[in-house]
């Protein structure tokens, strides 16, 4: 399957206003597609009887009186409970969800992983998510997971929703296919998707095998931050983010809904493909954002800024300034600042920071942190540059510099971040990591004036 062709039987919009290769631009729109001419109410949203024997229904991803409100009207061939029958728990054993602390697994420390292997095992998006650490907790909806995917294995007639929380893809390896309810995405590295809490969707192997990483939101859905002095551009634009147009299935086949409800799993069987919406419009919808769009701003003079100057992201909690959630972008910059160390300072802070590598190298971290490998530093644990880099940084010529072949992302959230069992015990944990600041030097001198 190319990245072009459609699931036999999908129909998809074309010719809608605004469109570009299937997909509708901006962020937080509110937007109008539709698959069958005349299949989208004009002037109202619940006719009495609506255009293809259609029925109205709406998804709501805030509460009613919440402001502003986000929703979705959809115009489908069943309503969703005929794509609902009686639930049966299952378990999938590394898919985990907060509160998760357990007593012979030490999370407060540096740590790093090499990249997660393939298994050479047949793996969904369901049985090929390892989760590595978990934040908050799900039942009260604040907080976050982090995980690994490995994919290798399309759903067939297998769908999917987390009624638990909003999800972050970030790619790393392979291409994936992204079938909602309200339309196609396609998904490479260098790109993200966004999959809102309650949509149902399956995922499709374009070319694998696939890897990459899952930040899961528990709170808040993420917006794009604030930008304050910076003014109206830079950082991310939202004429860059991606919905897609309606496209839909009408196939009687048997099939399987997977729910995430609680952190716990649970399955129906139904008689048809659930993704049968045929026109939709609203502001509640799944998009991608194409990180290569992304434009930084930073120091011009001296000093290192803040790492929330790389915000691409944000999902708000309940204290102002501070986030549920960062989704933070380290990508390829010119490097410019006169008399400073231009790597990340040393500290330790409020925020628990997860980093993946994407691709290349991280300048901070100039070895073993390798594309696809995952670090964490916990909230108010020291960290910084290792020797090498601190040395480099040091002593190095401060001409004009372009860093290059670099992206690396940071889940940040305002919770200390629990490993799980795969994370402390499974997954390739670099015992040595905590030693590569032991070989930094003491370099005092109390002698007055001296630098």
């Amino acid at each position: 399957m190319t990245a072009h062709d459609l699931p036999k039987g999908m129909v998809r919009a074309s010719g809608t206003t605004g469109t570009h290769e299937g997909y509708m631009p901006g962020f937080g729109n509110d937007f109008e597609t539709e698959a069958l001419p005349g299949a989208l109410p004009q002037g109202m949203n619940s006719p009495q009887k609506c255009n293809y024997g259609l029925y109205g229904e709406q998804l709501s991803g805030t509460a009613f009186t919440a402001h502003p409100p986000e929703r979705t009207w959809t115009y489908r061939i069943r309503p969703s409970v005929k794509h609902s029958a009686r639930y049966e728990k299952i378990d999938l054993p590394y898919w985990k969800s907060a509160p998760h602390v357990l007593e012979d697994v030490t999370s407060l420390g540096q740590y790093r992983w090499d990249p997660v292997e393939q298994t050479g095992d047949d793996l969904t998006w369901l049985t090929g998510m390892r989760t590595m650490t978990t934040a908050g907790d799900v039942n009260t909806q604040v907080g976050m997971a982090a995980h690994v995917y490995l994919v290798t294995k399309s759903m067939e007639d297998s769908y999917f929703y987390s009624a638990d929380s909003e999800l972050l893809v970030v790619p790393q390896e392979g291409k994936m296919r992204f079938a909602t309810e309200l339309g196609i995405i396609d998904l490479e590295p260098k790109e993200i998707a966004i999959i809102p809490r309650g949509l149902v969707y399956r995922v499709e192997v374009l070319e694998g095998p696939c890897r990459g990483f899952v930040c899961e939101n528990y709170g808040q859905k993420f917006e794009l931050p604030a930008r304050g002095p910076i003014g109206a551009n830079a950082l991310a634009n939202p004429r860059d983010f991606k919905a897609p147009v309606a496209a839909y299935e009408d196939r009687e086949v048997p099939s399987t809904l997977t729910i995430k409800w609680c952190g716990q799993f649970h399955e129906t069987k139904i008689a048809q493909s659930p993704l049968d919406v045929v026109a939709w419009h609203g502001n509640y919808a799944p998009y991608k954002y194409d990180l290569r769009t992304y434009c930084p701003v930073g120091a011009i003079l001296f000093d290192h800024p803040d790492p929330s100057i790389f915000t691409v992201l944000t999902a708000p909690s309940g204290v102002p300034g501070t986030a549920n959630i960062d989704f933070v972008l380290f990508r390829e910059r010119w490097m410019v600042a006169e008399n400073t160390f231009r790597p990340p300072w040393y500290h330790k802070n409020i925020m628990s920071e997860l980093m993946g590598n994407i691709y290349g190298q991280y300048d901070a971290k100039p070895q073993g942190f390798a594309p696809g490998g995952m670090s964490l530093h916990n909230m108010m644990l020291p960290h910084g540059p290792d020797k090498d880099a601190f040395e480099g940084a040091s002593n190095s010529n401060l001409g004009p510099e372009k860093l290059e072949n670099t992206m690396s992302f940071m889940f940040e959230t305002r919770f200390p971040q629990h490993l799980t069992e795969f994370a402390g015990k499974e997954a390739p944990l670099q015992d040595d990591y905590i030693d590569c600041w032991e070989s930094l030097e003491k370099k005092f001198d109390g002698t007055p004036g001296l630098k």
